[in-house]
């Protein structure tokens, strides 16, 4: 089990930080025949699938539509459970579990809150380059759908 120590400001003693995974969720949406990606504002930068950080208090499918709304202004609906991805190098910032999840949207697409861009992809030509392990979790979305 992997953890840090830290010395108690007040007291001096040695208290042990357990080192966990950080929750995420990110959500493949069929927007018509097309999936939305986003281009990430911060890093690491590019295009991605919209998604994000779970909240204390919140469950996974809650964090899938807020995430959903706050990225791409769209509601999901119809949300199903693709899988989880866990590579401790998935994400360069630090170790992430994501819960995965496929949705269908109405309303009208538009990049928000830490999106740069939006966009609407058909699946045989999404961008080359996708951050995080999105191009495996697409592939993985794809060979599902065939």
């Amino acid at each position: 089990m992997a953890f840090e120590t830290l010395t108690c400001p007040s007291c001096g003693a040695t208290i042990k930080q357990y080192l966990n995974p950080f929750p995420t969720v990110d959500v493949i949406i069929e927007f018509g025949e097309k999936i939305v990606l986003v281009k990430r504002k911060n890093p690491p930068t590019g295009w991605a699938l919209p998604g994000g950080f779970v909240d204390y208090g919140e469950s996974l499918e809650a964090a899938a539509y807020r995430e959903a709304r706050e990225e791409t202004g769209l509601s999901v609906h119809n949300l199903k459970l693709l899988g989880c991805y866990s590579d401790p190098d998935r994400d360069e910032r630090m170790h992430t579990i994501s819960t995965v999840f496929i949705a269908q949207a109405t309303g009208i697409p538009k990049a928000d809150d830490d999106a740069e861009d939006l966009g609407l992809f058909f699946p045989q030509e999404l961008p080359k380059s996708l951050c995080f392990d999105h191009a495996k979790i697409l592939g993985d979305y794809l060979r599902l759908k065939d």
